[in-house]
């Protein structure tokens, strides 16, 4: 009969019950989906990082001096150890070296060219034949195949037999080349130990070309008399998941070991590999732990409106259980009842939410963070799915049975008594628990901002997710929201003060009602307080998360398109480039940089030049990193420029007359319309009179085009055996005599000489410092003082100071100047001018320049562009997925307040029926009754829209910058700024306001058509 009597009681009050239904599907199914969210964005981080990882981070290898007779014995040796650290066998490939060989024809010449062989396992599938075949192994003769490099330098091809022998080994060794090849790519990773192969030619104290490739076995047999031999393992990670990360990083960590254990004394482990598995597993612990955030923010808003339901339900049935009391129903009877009741909608919640999880995670396939990045979440249910659905779904039934159990032991007379008494405060507000929350929440965010993440150092040594530290956002939304109950009487009392001195009756009689029984709005007002602060909080956080990746994004370019590479070259030669790369399709404007590490005060700093007149359009600084904007920066940047001599007209040449009274090496400086400095050696110039021609031509390369006017701006003389004094005699462009400017130097040992065309004024070096460095040269914004950079004091003058300057990591000292000033700088202390290694440019659109880039390797740069940098940024899954968990908590909680709001009104109208039936009697007009109660509901909407907004500012600024991080869980450089979406928030915040006022109005129309409200009789 208990099963039936359950039954029929749950389907008693059917609202109560639907509610109650709804609240814990929607538990249950957000938090299955969120548990299976975090599993699989987990997953997806780790496999796109393995996807996206370059040779060098994946690749690892072993070398070792072998010998025709221990290079088996190894061989066998490392291919085990490497099978046993991967969780699959890994590509393997064997490569050697040889000793140097003499060049043909050159065995008698005291430093002769030299040649190298080699072997490389499948070197044909990275490289192509231009002519001939693949070596052999073969007899007594060595069939080798040369790369095209080294054939156009040595002049071998397919056919040419010759005889070499070694430095260090006599025999001789016949050769025939049988093949030309190319490798695909030059440039990348996989040569980067492997330069000769490469280029072809190595130009060192001996020049050495090949390496001519030979047939593994040839190699064994002929050359490998104590060579060293390179293993190198590329593994498959595709399949790899976060379970098994960090112990394959420990098993790769022992491999070196492993192989000395069995023999290899001299074997040496090299690779990224465990560096980047221990670090990618700490990333993928903390994505999970910071997705626990918004999960805990949802269980807590979930338990508490499920505990509202309860106690409705229960306040609804106290007259019922003491009439079962008093008829002998024991306490465990009574708990039978209210937990057969709680199972009865708690267990098919329990078993549907596991298949409702994977559609509601197929909507966030639809964000545009996760689908541009490509991955697509398809989790299906699991046995731990169907775990932690359960779980959630009983823990609601013990919260829905709770309330019913508290008020069991009471009498019918008691019931009685308790349902005339008011109380104006809580039981947690009476006993202070609200408060002591409050300090615990207060360590948890304290201990988040101290760890700057949720995961700390285990006892043990190892990471774990701190409990305390993702329960400090909850903590905060409740307690904040629990304190802001308190408000609750005294704004109602407030309210009725107001509204009493008004002629109107429903805003009196609304406020008076609030201020007499504040507990009754309490619940209500908490739950929509800790709904909205969810929502504003999560919209603040996606919003902060997106702009810190562009601010990221900005910082670590610090252009809309930065260039970066030699500043010479074959194709455009070092004046070349600036008109190449100003002239890119989208480009509004440019500036020559250098960018490198330098010694500053003693300490290892980041020194930057650029042209001060194009900061504001090429340099990008947040604003709030320096007080200063930057366009107030560029402007006093500028300090004393060089003199020049400006070349008239295009020449192409330009011939130099000097008279000197000693031998003296000389260079001439000079710089091209777009601002690049560039010294010509002019060779050392003999005793008497000298003419030296220079073709400007040659430095814009084989295809590039000089930016005129050039400008002449000094010469430099090296260091003398003795004195020696120079006069320039006469200048001529293309033919054309030019006015000699006077101009004589002097030189000797002691340091070399600088002679500039026109007069400089001396003045400190304006410059911009980061903050800590300005700290310790105890300079400030305006002060003038000495300081050591690149090895020389000079005088500088600090115009701004920067909190972290672009292009720079965190806390790294920087310095930028500006570049003309910069040069002229070194040229007065005879130092050559800085090479245009970078250019920074300004463009609207960076697209076509980027395709054109690639399209031309031959200019050899490396194009870093913001905007693909920034969608690189935000397509990491691991960096993006709090996204859609807090867009999943959102949604979830916006239901939960709407659900729960309807549910208590609604049950509030209806137990106030006879109240309303009294008021229509007094003569109270039913739009009064209706105004009263749109007025009661107003003041909880209002006073939660409100309560909730602040709250969720407070929360967003302690929590928000914090939780935002790397998608290698490292601090984000700049910091990070909350931005809270106003527009937004606003929409959302008239959005959940006209929807509960409609709800309001609903109830009122539902009323009035049941006709519930005692009519006037005639």
């Amino acid at each position: 009969m208990r099963g039936p009597l359950v039954v029929k009681r749950a389907f008693s009050e059917p609202l109560l019950l639907l509610a109650a239904f709804g609240s814990i599907l929607l538990a249950t199914t957000t938090l299955v989906a969120l548990t299976m969210y975090a599993s699989s964005i987990a997953e997806a981080g780790v496999r796109r990082t393995m996807e996206t990882a370059s040779f060098e981070q994946t690749a690892a290898t072993i070398s070792a001096p072998v010998t025709a007779e221990t290079f088996p014995a190894f061989d066998r040796s490392v291919r085990a150890q490497l099978d046993r650290a991967y969780t699959r066998p890994p590509g393997l490939t064997t490569s050697f070296r040889s000793d140097s060989y003499v060049m043909p024809g050159q065995e008698d010449n005291e430093r002769p060219e030299l040649l190298r062989f080699g072997s490389y396992d499948g070197i044909d599938r990275h490289a192509r034949l231009v002519s001939g075949t693949w070596p052999r192994d073969s007899g007594d003769q060595v069939q080798a195949a040369i790369s095209l490099s080294a054939s156009s330098a040595t002049g071998f091809e397919p056919g040419d037999e010759f005889t070499t022998r070694g430095r260090l080994d006599p025999r001789p060794v016949k050769v025939r080349v049988v093949g030309v090849f190319q490798l695909n790519d030059p440039s990348s990773a996989r040569w980067a130990d492997e330069q000769l192969l490469a280029r072809g030619v190595d130009r060192g104290d001996f020049t050495t070309y090949g390496p001519l490739m030979v047939a593994r076995e040839t190699f064994i047999a002929r050359f490998a008399s104590n060579v060293n031999a390179t293993w190198t393992a590329v593994p498959d990670l595709s399949a790899l998941t976060p379970e098994q990360l960090r112990p394959m990083a420990a098993a790769l960590g022992q491999v070196g070991e492993r192989l000395k254990a069995d023999g290899c004394e001299r074997c040496t482990v090299t690779g990224h590999l465990p560096e980047m598995l221990t670090q990618l597993d700490t990333a993928s612990l903390v994505a999970r732990s910071t997705m626990l955030i918004p999960v805990l923010q949802l269980l807590l808003l979930a338990a508490y409106a499920l505990m509202l339901t309860a106690r409705l339900l229960a306040d609804h049935r106290r007259m019922e259980v003491a009439l079962l009391r008093s008829r002998g129903a024991g306490t465990a009877r009574l708990a039978a009842l209210a937990g057969g009741e709680a199972l009865l909608v708690a267990v098919p919640c329990a078993i549907i939410a596991p298949f409702l999880g994977p559609p509601l995670l197929s909507l966030v396939n639809t964000l545009p963070w996760i689908r541009s990045s490509g991955v697509r979440l398809s989790p299906v249910a699991d046995v731990g799915t169907f775990l932690v659905s359960f779980g959630v779904a009983l823990a609601s039934a013990v919260l829905l049975m709770l309330p019913a159990l508290a008020g069991a032991r009471r009498t019918y007379v008691e019931e009685q008594s308790a349902r005339g008494r008011a109380d104006g405060r809580g039981l947690i507000e009476r006993a202070g628990a609200d408060v002591a929350l409050l300090v615990v929440a207060g360590l948890a965010i304290w201990q988040l901002r101290h760890y700057g993440a949720p995961v700390t150092t285990t006892a043990g040594g190892g990471l774990g997710i701190d409990p305390l530290i993702i329960s400090g956002p909850a903590l905060a939304l409740l307690t904040g929201g629990m304190l802001g109950l308190r408000l609750v009487p005294r704004v109602s009392k407030l309210a009725e003060r107001l509204t009493s001195r008004r002629p109107t009756l429903a805003p009196a009689l609304g406020a008076w009602q609030v201020a007499r029984r504040p507990l009754s709005y309490a619940g209500p007002a908490l739950l929509l307080t800790m709904a909205i602060a969810i929502g504003i909080v999560s919209m603040a956080t996606a919003s902060t998360w997106r702009t810190s990746q562009l601010d990221q994004a900005r910082h670590q370019a610090g252009a809309d398109l930065r260039l970066s590479g030699p500043a010479d070259g074959p194709e455009l030669g070092s004046l070349g480039r600036g008109t190449a790369f100003t002239a890119l399709p989208g480009v509004t404007a440019a500036s020559p940089g250098f960018r490198g590490q330098t010694e500053v005060g003693g300490e290892s700093a980041l020194l930057i030049g650029l042209e001060a007149g194009k900061l504001g359009e090429v340099f990008h600084l947040r604003p709030d990193l320096s007080t200063q904007p930057v366009e107030d920066m560029a402007r006093r940047l500028v300090g004393t420029h060089a003199g020049e001599l400006v070349l008239p007209g295009r020449p192409s040449t330009l011939t130099l007359r000097a008279k000197t009274d000693a031998g003296l090496p000389l260079r001439l400086v000079l710089s091209d319309g777009l601002g690049v400095w560039r010294d010509v050696p002019l060779g050392v110039l003999k005793p008497g009179d000298n003419r030296v021609e220079v073709n400007l031509k040659a430095l814009a390369g084989q295809s590039g085009k000089i930016t005129y006017p050039v400008a002449l701006r000094g010469l430099v003389a090296g260091t003398t055996e003795s004195a020696a004094k120079l006069t320039l005699t006469g200048l001529n462009a293309d033919g054309r005599e030019l006015e000699t400017p006077q101009v004589t130097m002097e030189a000797n040992d002691s340091r070399p000489a600088v002679a500039t065309f026109g007069t400089r004024r001396e003045a400190p070096l304006p410059v911009v410092l980061t903050s800590d460095l300005a700290v310790s040269l105890k300079l400030g914004v305006g002060r003038v003082g000495r300081a050591s950079i690149d090895r020389r004091v000079l005088q500088i003058k600090v115009v701004a100071v920067v909190r972290t300057m672009p292009t720079g990591t965190a806390g790294q000292p920087a310095v930028l100047a500006d570049w003309e000033t910069l040069q002229t700088s070194d040229l007065a202390a005879a130092r050559l001018p800085r090479p245009a290694t970078e250019w920074w440019l300004a463009a609207d659109d960076t697209t076509a320049a980027t395709r054109v880039l690639k399209s031309r390797p031959e200019w050899d740069v490396t194009p870093l562009d913001q905007g693909a940098l920034a969608a690189q940024l935000q397509d990491d899954p691991l960096a993006s997925g709090l996204q859609g968990a807090l867009i999943l908590g959102f949604l979830a909680a916006l239901v939960f307040a709407v659900l729960g709001f309807l549910v208590n009104a609604a049950v509030a109208a209806r137990e106030r029926m006879a109240e309303f039936g009294i008021l229509r009697a007094l003569g109270v007009s039913s739009r009064q009754v209706f105004g009263m109660l749109a007025v009661e509901q107003a003041f909880v909407i209002g006073l939660s829209l409100a309560a909730g907004t602040g709250l969720a500012v407070v929360v967003g600024t302690l929590v928000v910058p914090h939780i935002v991080l790397t998608g290698q869980a490292s601090a984000v450089t700049p910091g990070v700024l909350l931005d809270i979406p106003w527009a937004a928030t606003l929409a959302m915040l008239a959005l959940v306001a006209a929807v509960l006022l409609a709800v309001v109005a609903a109830l009122a129309r539902n009323l009035r058509r049941q006709g519930l409200v005692l009519r006037e009789e005639r």
